[in-house]
C-alpha cells in the first residue's frame, strides 16, 4: 500500500483527481478514505467515500457508467491521489463526459489547434470566392479551392522532398520538409473528411492486435 496520509484531515478523506488514461482529460474530483482506496484496488472500479450518503460509493453502481482503474499515483505530500482510469460511459451524473461539461476528446496540443484552423479554412473555401469577406483567402483556402488532386499532389511533392533531405545531413532542412509534409497531410485528411483522431484509432487497433 502506498504511504497515503489519510489522517491529515479530520474526516480521514483525501481528494482524488480522476483522469482519462487515454485522453489525459480530467474527468472528476472525489474523495477517498482508506476503505475506498482498498476497495478500488481490489475491484478495479474507482470507489469513493460519499460525504452526502456517508458511505462507500462505487462510481456507476446505479448508472453503470463506471471508471475502470488503470493506475493510482500519490502526490508529493501524500495527501492527494491522481487516478488514471478508463471511463465506461459519461462520468458526470448530468450526462456529460466530464464534471466540467466538456467533451472527453483527445487533444494533440498545437496539432489540434492547427487542425482547427484547417477546418476553418475548409469552411471558408466552401463559400463562393466573390462572396468571401476580406481576409478569408489564404494558401490553405486556395488548396481546398483547387480540389483533391492538387492537395494529394502537394502531399506527394512534400513526401519526396522529405525523403531527399532524410538522405542528406542537414537536419534543419529535414525538419522543415517534415513539417511541410505533416501540414499538407493534415489538409489532405480534412479534405477526405477525416482527422488525426481517425489515424490514431487505426494505429491503436493495430497495436492492440499485435499484443494479442
Amino acid at each position: 500500500m502506498m504511504n497515503i496520509d489519510f489522517n491529515k484531515n479530520q474526516d480521514g478523506l483525501v481528494p482524488v483527481i480522476v483522469q482519462d488514461s487515454k485522453t489525459k482529460n480530467v474527468l472528476m474530483l472525489g474523495y477517498m478514505n482508506e476503505e475506498a482506496y482498498l476497495k478500488t484496488n481490489e475491484s478495479k472500479k474507482v470507489t469513493f467515500f460519499s460525504r452526502t450518503k456517508n458511505r462507500l460509493w462505487t462510481k456507476g453502481e446505479e448508472s453503470g457508467n463506471y471508471l475502470e482503474l488503470v493506475t493510482i499515483k500519490n502526490d508529493c505530500d501524500n495527501d492527494t491521489l491522481l487516478i488514471s482510469a478508463i471511463p465506461h460511459g459519461p462520468t458526470c451524473h448530468k450526462g456529460s463526459d466530464t464534471c466540467w461539461g466538456e467533451n472527453n476528446t483527445q487533444d494533440f496540443g498545437f496539432l489540434s489547434q492547427l487542425e482547427g484552423i484547417i477546418t476553418q479554412r475548409k469552411k471558408q473555401s466552401e463559400i463562393a470566392p466573390e462572396l468571401r469577406k476580406q481576409g478569408e483567402s489564404s494558401y490553405v483556402v486556395s488548396l481546398f479551392d483547387d480540389g483533391m488532386n492538387k492537395i494529394a499532389q502537394k502531399v506527394g511533392e512534400e513526401a519526396i522532398e522529405t525523403v531527399i533531405e532524410a538522405k542528406d545531413t542537414n537536419d534543419d532542412l529535414f525538419l522543415n520538409e517534415s513539417a511541410d509534409l505533416l501540414f499538407h497531410y493534415m489538409i489532405l485528411l480534412k479534405a477526405k473528411g477525416f482527422s488525426l483522431q481517425d489515424i490514431v484509432k487505426v494505429l491503436e487497433k493495430r497495436h492492440d492486435k499485435a499484443l494479442r
